[in-house]
């Protein structure tokens, strides 16, 4: 019998949307900075969107692996060195799904354990969410038929959209900026 392994990564449109907003958010401040006489360099600003970019990347690169006898979250090394940790739950130690409310007023959800008093929240930004929780359906034997996906890709292409209305208004300041 072949075994069964899925991987799933974040989806390119959240990947996309959430890069250009953090180019449109950052690009333009040493600009802005070299024209206002701000206290901070320039070259500091430079750096700390370098990083903050390293990141952002570091945090969308993201992947959930199930396979027969796991899932499995995991960074690449270099990022879960320094920030988020990899980790892995086996399907017999799941022992339930629970909702839990955010501040905003959405709703995430935790996969708890039957032998550890901890609580992994389930990604739910990836791309085929749905088979991931038929996967999990599967393995676990837990109703799912309630769990949605956090936002709806057209949450993600309206907030595109603005983003490359930003985009558009940045390249007039930085034009301004260069050429006057």
């Amino acid at each position: 019998m072949e075994k069964e392994i899925s991987i799933f990564r974040i989806s390119p449109l959240i990947q996309f949307t959430l890069i250009s907003l953090y180019i449109s958010l950052t690009i333009p401040l040493p600009f802005l900075a070299e024209i206002t006489d701000s206290s901070i360099s320039v070259t500091a600003l430079w750096i700390g969107i370098a990083i903050g970019g390293l990141i952002l990347v570091g945090t969308l690169s993201e992947r959930v692996v199930v396979d027969e006898n796991q899932i499995k979250i995991s960074y690449p090394s270099w990022f879960s060195f320094f920030f988020h940790k990899n980790w892995s739950l086996s399907w017999s130690q799941v022992k339930d799904l629970k909702l839990r409310t955010t501040g905003q007023g959405g709703s995430v959800y935790y996969l708890t354990s039957n032998s550890l008093d901890k609580a992994y929240l389930l990604p739910t930004r990836v791309e085929n969410f749905k088979y991931l929780i038929e996967f999990i359906t599967r393995k676990t034997g837990i109703d799912t038929s309630e769990i949605r996906p956090l936002s709806q890709p057209w949450m993600y292409i309206i907030l595109l959209f603005c983003t490359l209305l930003l985009l558009f208004v940045d390249g007039w300041v930085i034009w301004q900026v260069i050429f006057n």
